[in-house]
């Protein structure tokens, strides 16, 4: 039964692309919305001596048609399960607004909800606002900055609250080898304004490696580091998903 919702919240993600192109093709319209989609799907699942299943799964759909106004939408999600036992559950979705100030520089308001319950984390509400600089954007290479303020609203599994405010710093670099063929690399600092010893950083490597035009081979792998984790938790996840990534 968890597996068969999993399934069906990502299928319902994928038709999120299709229903926003939709709504925003007036009648008569010759304009064409500017929308980009990707979709990333792994699966693994064996049977006999060891019953494994693993699923590792997201979206992102970028919205241009507003423009200087961008809108992004995200979700992931790693499930993991052997011999009936769940052993690996963590889920992430955004909304993201951006308002270009010109062609390097930009404003954003983000609001992001996380849940990683091995991590002790039963939920987790955050809402950044900052500046983005890009001054790389070329062809093959890809640079950006991030500065900004994160609030965030979170609840433990043992039921406790911790309302506090952090800094945000981050930054991505990506080189394309060909047109679709690319390596990527982000990472993003949050100490805390309120705890000195309160730090989390995220980071993830991925390189994507086509086979068709809409169609490629997705490998990553995610740095979670918490200084100050849950009580009995590691400060540490390291998560390596592979899979398809389909470009709509």
């Amino acid at each position: 039964m968890r597996r068969s919702r999993v399934l069906a919240v990502f299928g319902f993600g994928l038709l999120v692309p299709e229903l926003a192109a939709q709504q925003t093709q007036e009648p008569g319209s010759i304009e064409t919305p500017m929308v980009k989609f990707t979709a990333d799907i792994g699966f693994v699942n064996t049977a006999g001596n060891t019953e494994v299943t693993n699923l590792n799964a997201g979206e992102k759909l970028e919205w241009y048609r507003l423009a200087p106004i961008t809108l992004k939408e995200g979700f992931a999600i790693v499930y993991g399960e052997t011999d009936g036992n769940t052993t690996t559950s963590s889920l992430r979705g955004d909304l993201r607004a951006d308002y270009g100030l010109s062609d390097a520089l930009a404003v954003f308001g983000a609001f992001a909800f996380d849940r990683n319950r091995f991590a002790g984390i039963a939920r987790r509400f955050e809402e950044n606002v900052g500046l983005a600089f890009k001054p790389i954007r070329g062809e093959h290479d890809k640079l950006e900055f991030e500065g900004g303020v994160s609030f965030n609203q979170q609840r433990s599994i043992l039921e406790v609250s911790d309302n506090f405010t952090a800094a945000r710093a981050a930054g991505m670099y990506r080189h394309g080898f060909t047109e679709s063929a690319y390596i990527q690399q982000s990472v993003e600092v949050l100490p805390s304004l309120e705890v000195s010893e309160d730090l989390r950083i995220n980071t993830e490597t991925a390189l994507v490696a086509p086979l068709s035009k809409r169609l490629a081979i997705k490998l990553s792998y995610t740095i979670r580091y918490d200084k100050l984790p849950e009580p009995g938790f590691k400060k540490t996840d390291r998560v390596f998903t592979s899979g398809l990534q389909i470009s709509l």
